[in-house]
């Protein structure tokens, strides 16, 4: 039997396919696709978390408006829907990591964590008990197939590009996961959406942490952890003491604003000491990284990272979600560690960001894997400076 538009050998009224509908717009056309194609369509949408009552941040997602808009497209599309309470789940799989790698002097990404266990683990598993043959989703991501499996390229549309929060995809997951707008643009699905008369064509994107729908980050991490008020050292390169602060929750590598610092010349968050609580500052130029490690690596490339260690070949990395992928070299890589070399350096990289791998940096380019960043390794954070003249 040939296979069917989602590479699946059935016709498409015989092929279950879970939709995880989050009630925004890319799901929503996710779905309404798959269903106009005659697939059996089922959709899911996850209750992660309580967002309460009152108002919400500008760009805060989920909660129960979303839960409603995602019930309102599936009655109008005539799919079945659930809504799962996965709130235990979420909170130990993705908040309270996030709370404890704030505490630890990084700076994490949930998204990555709620799609590595979440969604991908447990929607995916849900999904299998509900005998379907894939689980699609409304990230801007291509899959197609390789040999037996199926590997990961960048979509059609860089402004949207996903990758960057998709990298933890396991090969098991990848290969029953779909992904139908990887060729479309955001334009293309807002039509998709009000050709299907959907109630959500013109839903604004969210754009920040689901979870902290109300007020600031550090509120939530010292709801969550008290202790994240630890007041600790403001210092320079030298380890000149130049102010106090009230948590290392609140400074993030690279920050320049809010230090409670003044000096003759502009300072930056340059490195957070979660043992000592102290927060070092310096000029810009400290920021500079030219090599990382990294920890926890999921690799989904043909070759193993250990084949590409010391070549100069066509390598690239993202070290943040909003940056183009730029050329890099695997120094070492071994027992799941990484060593990058950053061919032209980059600024501001915080641990607990991630750093993702590509073969090009075009669309269509694959996508090999990636780490969470553990350290830099690069010198000009340590290095001794001229002492900085401040004032608090």
């Amino acid at each position: 039997m040939s296979l069917n538009s989602l590479d699946i050998a059935k016709p498409p009224a015989e092929t279950r396919v879970v939709v995880a509908m989050s009630g925004g717009v890319d799901s929503s056309v996710t779905a309404a696709l798959l269903a106009e194609a005659g697939y059996d369509v089922v959709g899911i949408t996850l209750q992660l978390y309580d967002g309460g009552a009152g108002p919400r941040r500008a760009g805060a997602c989920c909660a129960g408006q979303d839960i409603h808009d995602a019930r309102r497209v599936a009655e109008a599309l005539g799919i079945d829907h659930y809504v799962l309470d996965y709130e235990e789940r979420f909170r130990q799989a993705v908040i309270d990591p996030f709370a404890d790698s704030y505490l630890a002097g990084e700076t994490p990404i949930p998204c990555v964590a709620c799609n590595q266990t979440v969604k991908f683990r447990d929607l995916l598993a849900t999904a299998e008990d509900l005998g379907a043959d894939a689980l699609a989703t409304g990230h801007y991501i291509e899959t197609r197939r390789r040999g037996a499996h199926r590997a990961m390229y960048r979509p059609r549309d860089l402004d949207r590009d996903q990758s960057y929060f998709l990298y933890g995809t396991t090969q098991t997951q990848l290969d029953f996961l779909r992904f139908p707008l990887g060729t479309m643009t955001k334009d293309e699905t807002r039509k998709v959406a009000e050709r299907f008369g959907l109630s959500v064509a013109a839903k604004p994107d969210s754009q920040d942490i689901c979870f902290v729908s109300k007020g600031k980050y550090f509120d939530v991490i010292r709801k969550l952890r008290p202790e994240a008020g630890e007041p600790g050292d403001i210092v320079d390169l030298n380890g000149r003491r130049l102010g106090r602060h009230e948590g290392i929750v609140n400074f993030t590598i690279g920050q320049r604003r809010g230090l409670g610092v003044a000096a003759g010349a502009p300072l930056y968050v340059v490195a957070l000491d979660a043992a000592t609580a102290t927060v070092t500052v310096g000029p810009r130029e400290a920021l500079l990284t030219r090599r990382i490690r990294l920890r926890d690596l999921n690799w989904l490339g043909e070759r193993s990272p250990e084949t590409h260690a010391g070549e100069d070949g066509d390598l690239f990395v993202k070290v943040r979600s909003t940056r183009p992928p730029a050329p890099a070299r695997i120094v070492t890589a071994s027992g799941g560690s990484v060593e990058v070399e950053l061919v032209l350096g980059e600024d501001g990289i915080a641990p607990g960001q991630a750093c993702v791998f590509y073969d090009g940096m075009e669309a269509g380019a694959e996508v090999l894997g990636g780490g969470i960043i553990a350290e830099s390794l690069s010198a000009g954070r340590t290095m001794a400076q001229e002492p900085v003249v401040a004032t608090v």
